[in-house]
């Protein structure tokens, strides 16, 4: 099978890491040596299991992509970058016709998918791109639909904590709160805890000391108005290595969408990608 080109942006983030290193052990795929980063950051050059990147900072992209387009004409981009680039960095792929899959979170997402609805190029976008988290948002919104106010008149507790280095509010608690909500909950999403100190982490959470510079534990309480009944949801990722199977997954999900020329469809979810033949 003729491997899959991919550009790994975000580097040299250590979720990008982790992504191009399995990109490079992975026979479906292969890594281009470029990846696009953030105006602050002072390396040109980011090395990963023995293969050196360049990377592409924004005031040279415009120029540099010409270069790497005649290289490789078609490829796709997997996004790690930071929540401030979101919407940029989709401007900037819709603009060179390069289909992509939108792993970070934050942004403006309602103008992500405005811009992705005006281009002829498709993308998989989600709040979350484990597949085993994504199954239980599915299992959620079902719910959702099936049984509307279910939980009303209940209290919910939403406590999110992250390595120190997350600037936005988890996406994967966003979408959540938007379920339970539907479920009868009401809930501001600016009630969400934050917990970003590493020694509340490790203190009062437990979350193991190796694994406090990257994880994603979330709790989500629901208490009846008299104390009567509790409903505990929990799911706690330690490490970042869960996100590379989902997203793998969505790359190759994508490749077949346009292989295909059949579906019209622009914006794909990971239940999309969950839900494929």
């Amino acid at each position: 099978m003729e491997k899959i080109p991919i550009m790994i942006n975000g580097l040299p983030g250590n979720v990008a890491q982790i992504m191009a290193a399995a990109g490079l052990a992975d026979e479906r795929f292969f890594v281009m040596p470029y990846s696009l980063t953030g105006a602050n950051i002072s390396d040109t050059t980011a090395m990963v299991d023995k293969k050196q990147f360049l990377l592409v900072k924004p005031d040279t992209r415009d120029e540099k992509i010409k270069e790497i387009l005649s290289q490789y004409p078609f490829f796709i981009a997997i996004d790690y970058t930071h929540p401030t680039a979101v919407n940029e960095n989709a401007r900037f792929y819709t603009k060179n016709n390069i289909p992509f899959v939108m792993g970070t979170t934050g942004g403006n997402r309602e103008e992500l998918e405005q811009t992705i609805l005006l281009s002829s190029m498709p993308a998989v976008i989600a709040p979350n791109m484990a597949k085993q988290i994504v199954g239980l948002q599915a299992m959620m919104a079902y719910a959702a639909r099936t049984f509307p106010d279910l939980f009303k008149g209940y209290h919910l507790e939403v406590k999110e904590s992250h390595q120190q280095g997350k600037a936005d509010t988890s996406g994967t608690a966003k979408a959540m709160v938007g379920y339970f909500n539907q479920l009868g909950a009401d809930f501001n999403m600016e009630q969400i805890q934050q917990i970003r100190d590493p020694e509340i982490q490790e203190k009062q959470w437990g979350v193991p000391k190796e694994h406090l510079a990257g994880h994603g534990w979330h709790t989500y309480t629901l208490t009846a108005e008299d104390g009567s009944s509790l409903f505990e949801f929990k799911h706690n990722i330690n490490g970042r290595e869960i996100y590379v199977s989902g997203t793998f997954d969505a790359v190759v999900f994508l490749r077949k969408k346009i292989l295909s020329k059949e579906n019209k469809k622009q914006i794909f979810t990971m239940i999309d990608v969950l839900n494929q033949d």
